[in-house]
C-alpha cells in the first residue's frame, strides 16, 4: 500500500469538488458523486460546479456522476464529504457497492444529532469492515480548489493507511500532516463550527475584537476538554485540526458558520438565514449534538450551551451573553 490511484468522492458540494481537483492534480483518477444531476452534468460538460463552487475551473479529467455505484465501484479509497446528518444514510446506501476493506476517509466535520456519534462511530456501526481516516483542518474550499497553499491534518489509527493517503493527497500546495488521533481530529473539526457561530454573533453584536479573542481561547479550552473525555489527546487540539481550524473559521466571514452568527447577531432570524442559503452550516445541528454529548460526559462547555440555547431553545442573545459574563471568576487552567 504505497498510494491509491483510483479515488471515489461521495459529495459534490464545494468541499468535495475542491478535493476532487486536488486529487486530480496529485495524479489520481477521480470519480465524483453529486446528488444533483445538474452538478454532475456541469462538472462533466463545462468542468465547473456553478451551484456550489462558482468561478472555479476544474480539471477536465474529473468524472462526475449522480449514480452512487459508479463513484464507489472500482475505487481503491473513498472520501466521504456528505453533510454530517446524512452520513449514516450515505453509508447504508454505499454498503452494497463497497468491497470489504476499501479505506474510507472522513472529510465531513460534524456530530450526529440524536446519537451524539462522531462520524467515525457512524461508519464503525454501518461499514465496520473498512479502515478509516479523518481529513480535517483549516480549509476554505475555494482556496483549495484554486491550488492555494493549505495544510491539513490526516489522522489514522493504521500508520500504513495514513502513509498511503498522504502519498495520494499531498502536493506542493496541499500539505497533510499525519496524526494517530482520529477522535481528537474529529472533535476539533466539529466543535469549531459551533464556536464560529458564537464568534459571528459577537461580531454582529459589535462587541469587539477582545471579546472574539476571548471566545476563541475559551472555546479552545471547551473543545479540548470534550476531546479528552472522548479519548482524544489535548495536544491534537493545538494543531491544524483544532487551533488552526478554529482560528480560520472564527475570523473569516467567508466561513458559513461565522457569517450565520453575524446575521443572528445583527438581529436576523435563524429560519430566514437558513432559507437564503444552499450550503450547509454544520454548526447549527452540531450545536445540539455537542451540547448533549457534553452533558452526557459531564464536560463543562458554557459557550456551546449558549449557542445551542440561542439556535434551538429560543434564548435571547443578550441574555446568553449576560449569563456568560456573570460566570464566577476562576483560574485559567
Amino acid at each position: 500500500m504505497t498510494r491509491f490511484h483510483r479515488i471515489g468522492i461521495v459529495g459534490g458540494g464545494a468541499w468535495g469538488t475542491a478535493l476532487a481537483a486536488t486529487l486530480q492534480r496529485a495524479g489520481a483518477a477521480v470519480r465524483l458523486w453529486a446528488r444533483e444531476a445538474e452538478v454532475a452534468d456541469a462538472v462533466n460538460r463545462r468542468h465547473e460546479n456553478p451551484l456550489f463552487l462558482p468561478g472555479v475551473q476544474l480539471p477536465d479529467s474529473i468524472v462526475a456522476t449522480n449514480v452512487l455505484a459508479e463513484a464507489a465501484g472500482g475505487a481503491e479509497a473513498l472520501l466521504l464529504v456528505v453533510p454530517a446528518q446524512h452520513m449514516r444514510e450515505a453509508a447504508r446506501a454505499l454498503a452494497p457497492f463497497l468491497p470489504s476493506g476499501t479505506p474510507l476517509v472522513i472529510a465531513t466535520k460534524g456530530i450526529e444529532s440524536g446519537t451524539g456519534a462522531l462520524m467515525g462511530e457512524v461508519l464503525e456501526a454501518e461499514l465496520p469492515d473498512h479502515p478509516r481516516a479523518v481529513l480535517s483542518g483549516p480549509t476554505f474550499a475555494i482556496e483549495v480548489a484554486r491550488g492555494m497553499p493549505t495544510a491539513v491534518t490526516l489522522a489514522a489509527d493504521d500508520p500504513a493507511l495514513g502513509a498511503a493517503l498522504l502519498a495520494t493527497l499531498g502536493t506542493a500546495s496541499f500539505r497533510p500532516y499525519l496524526s494517530d488521533d482520529p477522535v481528537g481530529s474529529e472533535i476539533g473539526g466539529s466543535v469549531k463550527n459551533v464556536l464560529a457561530i458564537a464568534c459571528g454573533i459577537v461580531t454582529g453584536r459589535g462587541l469587539g475584537d477582545n471579546a472574539r479573542a476571548a471566545l476563541i481561547t475559551r472555546g479552545l479550552a471547551e473543545m479540548t476538554r470534550l476531546a479528552v473525555a472522548k479519548g482524544g489527546r489535548a495536544a491534537t487540539l493545538m494543531g491544524l485540526s483544532g487551533l488552526g481550524d478554529l482560528t480560520l473559521t472564527c475570523t473569516a466571514l467567508q466561513s458559513r458558520n461565522c457569517s450565520l452568527g453575524v446575521a443572528l447577531g445583527q438581529g436576523q432570524k435563524l429560519s430566514s438565514v437558513l432559507a437564503s442559503r444552499r450550503s450547509v452550516a454544520e454548526g447549527v445541528d452540531t450545536a445540539t449534538a455537542v451540547a448533549s454529548l457534553a452533558r452526557r460526559l459531564k464536560v463543562d462547555m458554557p459557550i456551546v450551551a449558549a449557542v445551542e440555547a440561542i439556535l434551538h431553545k429560543g434564548a435571547a442573545i443578550d441574555d446568553e451573553i449576560r449569563r456568560l459574563l456573570s460566570r464566577p471568576f476562576k483560574a485559567e487552567g
